[in-house]
């Protein structure tokens, strides 16, 4: 390997590595915001106000994700991200310093816009870094978002032993500052792809690649959906039905999403080896057989059992939509028309818990609705493997 060849790997490997650590912190501060909620609600504040907080983090990560898109077709990734960085320092630190509960929620949907922003901009960046191992990286980018999300309730509990909430979030805008100028000097040293100096042209991209889209977001959009409610109801489920306290039901649910973190780096690998379409369509119906298995289980050891297998399959839906998406869409289409995928299935993921909540106010057990649910992901996975099956879906790899 000569000299210019390692330089260049190694400058692309700060670039990953930056884009990693971002990740994390990006996802940190989407879901420090929901362990909140219960410390707001014992402070007074009423459950409404305190749940805006939780939902606008959400609203504003969906927001930005089309206009960046359209962004990506002026700008390039690296600028984007850069951008990104010194928004999350800015909204975080406006947050640690918000006087009440309103300018917490207004920093709230400030931290979401900054994540939304990233996703869209880095994804595509990671894709092209590593075009042959696309699988991989995205797999490990998306294991240090996991990491975030599984360790975000502990940190938040621990600022607030330490003596506040606003300690984490002052944290993550050091940190932000800090990894936006790791990543700055790594840019300069790093020989980038110029893989998308031809994506001008944001409506068409979607246009043109609508089949993929489309089928990007009945994958994980409407699957998505359903692990929202699931994940959501996951312990009222387990106090209400199983009977189980909610002290353990809450540890079990940390360890379903703990299981989700090798998930990533595991399909990721699988992901560059084979058929994206036959493991996508493998952990759809690999989740209607969890899902089953959780509402027909009893006691603490099999729920834990099931438990563990549902969030090490279901977490390996979404490194390998993405790089079926961001391998098969071609340089010149791939953030436009990633930044249409985004944008929809996170719409259509974000009501999966309000849909539990409105059936069983229905007069629906929660149990029933579980079986709804994993009858139509079922109904999913056949009919895209008829769709596979007939050629009618792009294959990818």
């Amino acid at each position: 390997m000569s000299e210019t060849t390692a330089s260049r790997l190694s400058g692309r490997s700060g670039v990953f590595v930056s884009i990693c650590v971002f990740s994390f912190l990006v996802n940190f501060g989407r879901i420090a915001f929901a362990p909140l909620v219960d410390f707001f609600i014992r402070t007074g504040i009423s459950p409404a106000t305190a749940g805006l907080a939780a939902t606008a983090v959400w609203v504003g990560s969906a927001l930005p994700r089309l206009p960046t898109g359209y962004l990506l077709t002026i700008v390039s990734r690296h600028r984007v991200i850069l951008g990104m960085g010194l928004s999350l320092s800015a909204a975080a630190a406006f947050t640690a310093l918000s006087p009440g509960i309103t300018v917490t929620i207004v920093g709230a949907l400030l931290v979401g816009l900054a994540s939304g922003v990233f996703f869209i901009a880095a994804n595509p960046l990671v894709s092209e870094l590593y075009p042959e191992r696309v699988g991989l990286a995205v797999g490990i980018r998306g294991m240090f978002s996991q990491i975030a999300a599984v360790t975000a309730p502990f940190l938040v509990a621990g600022a607030i032993v330490l003596g506040s909430w606003r300690i984490a979030f002052g944290a993550l805008a050091v940190l932000a500052l800090v990894v936006t100028g790791v990543f700055a000097v790594a840019v300069r040293r790093a020989e980038l792809p110029d893989a998308g100096a031809d994506d001008r042209d944001l409506l068409g991209a979607i246009r043109a690649q609508w089949r993929l889209i489309a089928a990007g977001i009945v994958f994980v959009g409407f699957t998505g959906f359903v692990w929202q409610g699931v994940f959501n109801f996951y312990v009222t489920y387990l106090g209400e039905v199983k009977e189980i306290s909610p002290g353990m039901a809450t540890t079990l649910l940390t360890v379903t999403f703990a299981a989700g973190v090798p998930s990533f780096l595991v399909a990721g690998r699988l992901a560059d080896r084979f058929s994206y379409l036959s493991l996508l369509i493998s952990t759809l119906l690999g989740f209607v057989v969890c899902l089953l298995a959780f509402t027909a289980v009893d006691g603490i050891l099999a729920i834990a059992v099931v438990s563990i297998a549902m969030g090490l399959i279901v977490h390996c839906l979404f490194p390998v939509a993405d790089a079926y998406l961001l391998d098969t869409l071609p340089d010149e289409n791939r953030a436009s028309a990633y930044s249409g995928f985004s944008a929809t299935m996170m719409l259509i993921q974000a009501p999966g818990s309000v849909a539990v909540g409105l059936l069983a106010q229905a007069g629906l057990s929660y149990t029933d609705v579980f079986h709804a649910y994993a009858l139509f992901v079922a109904l999913i996975a056949v009919g895209m493997a008829v769709l596979a099956r007939a050629g009618r879906l792009p294959t990818g790899n």
